[in-house]
């Protein structure tokens, strides 16, 4: 009986994925082809404005408004001259240190700081804008959105989808999602492509585009932590592919356009370079926050991140967490919310002092997917903020955890300690070599705050002891204090 369920549903289940895709043609802006798309561009707009937020709230953007103006301006000279000109395309500046760049659907484009840090000129940048663009030119997120789709809808457990944005299922129902769609093989070397054209189309120097991917696999194994799948990964920088894009310059008119060295250099003088402190930073396992003025301690030989919206440690197992994050309301308002939530049981919550700050301290059970999760929460308001401690495990570990979840609860204080208060972050700044020297021996009478090699990559010199000749713009790190 089972076998003859099967015959009969796939069959049906194969029409209606038919029956959906013939109704769901779209044509290509780029290629011009028919192809299949489940999401309309008003649909493709909405999922890349809602995820652009969520991105601006749980990355953060770079506080610089003349560099956002920048990198907009860069962006949208660009984006005019595409086969989508009326987009409303935006570009940010993102404060994360990995080097990478990412496109939402509808022409929502983010590069990071750490990207910026790394390229030397307005002609790369252009590149890397470009290549963005052209994935939203081409529809590849949709194409993989779609993909998604029709899957799920072949194997019988997707749904039709709904005019509403916020019902188009588990791919687009999450903004932070959208960073992990896979683009295949040709989606990339498309965007490649297309990228070259719209810079050399911008009027800038097409010839800069291969440094960029020198430059990041050069700094593959220099990637610091971040929220963010790598660029090299998402962007395979391949010695093929540079090679491609050699190809491209070799068939394309004679070199020249816009380099943009100075003018771009001078946007990112002051940068911030690496982690910023500012936004909390951890001393073994003590996490130290000198904006808002905390510490925590976190359980030793746990892995730990530090987030624009939250903290987290997990156990040496991966089978405990604690994480911090900030709340609406008063401490008892927030434990009253928190406890009305559907499979959420919390237990008799109790209101103390803890280090001089008031809180609301509780045991909870909830249900999830993995089975019965059991662990701490807690509420503490200190310096304007509700701060939410949650501390949890399978239920069945929590006798394991139970002491390290208390301590950690007990550890937020209040941040006293002068040198971590007035901690700096490092910071790019740009100077212009008054006589011909060789980085090394810039290095020697101007010290980085980074080592030489990692210097010379950011200058995206081949040889800390090359020559530059006089009048070179070159990068330093300057440490910041108490760093």
């Amino acid at each position: 009986m089972r076998n003859l369920v099967r015959r009969r549903t796939r069959p049906a289940v194969h029409l209606a994925v038919w029956a959906l895709a013939l109704a769901a043609c779209a044509r290509n802006p780029v290629t011009g082809k028919t192809e299949i798309s489940l999401v309309s561009e008003s649909q493709e707009i909405e999922m890349g404005r809602q995820g652009a937020q969520e991105v601006e709230q749980s990355i953060g953007l770079v506080d610089n408004d003349a560099l956002q103006q920048y990198v907009q301006r860069v962006g949208a000279d660009l984006a005019r001259g595409t086969e989508r000109p009326n987009l409303p395309w935006t570009f940010r500046v993102v404060d994360d240190p990995t080097p990478n760049a990412f496109a939402l659907p509808g022409g929502y484009i983010f590069v990071t700081r750490g990207l910026m840090g790394l390229m030397q000129n307005e002609a790369e940048l252009a590149s890397v804008l470009g290549h963005e663009i052209g994935h939203v030119t081409a529809r590849h997120q949709v194409r993989a959105i779609t993909r998604a789709q029709l899957g799920q809808l072949a194997l019988g457990i997707g749904s039709i989808l709904s005019p509403t944005v916020a019902q188009l299922g588990q791919i687009a129902g999450t903004g932070m999602q959208l960073l992990f769609l896979k683009y295949d093989r040709a989606a990339e070397t498309q965007a490649d492509e297309l990228g070259f054209r719209y810079a050399g189309a911008g009027h800038y120097d097409v010839r800069e585009m291969p440094r960029v991917f020198e430059a990041l696999q050069r700094l593959e194994e220099r990637e610091g932590t971040s929220p963010l799948p790598s660029w090299l990964q998402t962007h395979p920088g391949t010695a093929e592919r540079i090679t491609h894009v050699q190809q491209l310059i070799a068939k394309a008119p004679p070199a020249g356009g816009t380099v943009g060295s100075a003018q771009y250099l001078d946007r990112i003088d002051g940068l911030v370079y690496g982690a910023n402190p500012r936004h909390g930073f951890f001393r073994d396992a003590t996490f130290l926050h000198p904006d808002l003025r905390f510490r925590i301690q976190f359980p030793a030989g746990w892995a730990t991140q530090n987030l624009a919206q939250s903290v987290a440690a997990a156990s040496p197992r991966q089978d405990a967490v604690i994480e911090l994050t900030l709340a609406p309301g008063a401490p008892d308002q927030a434990m009253r919310t928190f406890a009305a939530q559907q499979g959420v049981q919390v237990g008799d919550v109790s209101s103390e002092s803890i280090n001089g700050i008031p809180a609301a301290v509780g045991v909870f059970q909830a249900q999830s997917q993995q089975g019965t999760l059991q662990g701490y929460i807690a509420y503490l308001q200190y310096n304007g903020n509700t701060y939410q401690i949650a501390a949890y495990t399978p239920a069945g570990a929590f006798g394991t955890y139970d002491r390290a979840f208390r301590e950690t609860i007990r550890s937020f204080a209040p941040l006293t300690d002068p040198s971590a208060l007035a901690v700096q972050p490092n910071r790019i700044a740009i100077v212009r070599l008054a006589a011909a020297t060789t980085l090394a021996a810039f290095n020697q009478r101007s010290p980085s705050a980074v080592p030489l090699d990692e210097l010379a990559i950011i200058n995206q010199v081949p040889s800390a002891n090359a020559t530059l000749p006089a009048g070179t713009i070159v990068k330093r790190v300057v440490k910041g204090a108490g760093g």
